[in-house]
């Protein structure tokens, strides 16, 4: 069974920084893509990053390059999500996903498998 859990969110000052954790269970991270994904108080979900553990693809939104990194760690089977310079208009739930490999990347699209979410909240 596919189980991704999510954690590391919580409330910092613009400016600050956050990890967010996304353990995966019941498979590995090099059949599967994760792509992290947020939603915001009144928005629909929007794609923020994805990694392909199989071909070290990676993607962001314009919103976030430069300030977010996504990586994984293919012992612990979990992908992080290191979160810099945060601004109040990155306050949203944030959601990993993951979706098999398709044999080249990684797509910033919705993906068959979520967590539950965490809260991140950037103060002004």
């Amino acid at each position: 069974e596919v189980q991704l859990v999510e954690s590391g969110g919580g409330l910092v000052q613009a400016g600050g920084s956050l990890r967010l954790s996304c353990a995966a269970s019941g498979f590995t991270l090099d059949r599967y893509v994760i792509g992290w994904f947020r939603q915001a108080p009144g928005k629909g979900r929007e794609g923020v990053s994805c990694i392909s553990s199989a071909d070290g693809f990676t993607n962001y939104v314009d919103a976030v390059k430069g300030r977010f990194t996504i990586s994984s760690d293919s012992a612990k089977n979990t992908v992080y999500l290191q979160m810099n310079s945060l601004k109040p208009e990155d306050t949203a739930v944030y959601y990993c996903a993951a979706d098999p490999y398709g044999g080249y990347g990684c797509p910033m699209r919705p993906y068959d498998y979520w967590g539950q979410g965490t809260q991140v909240t950037v103060s002004s």
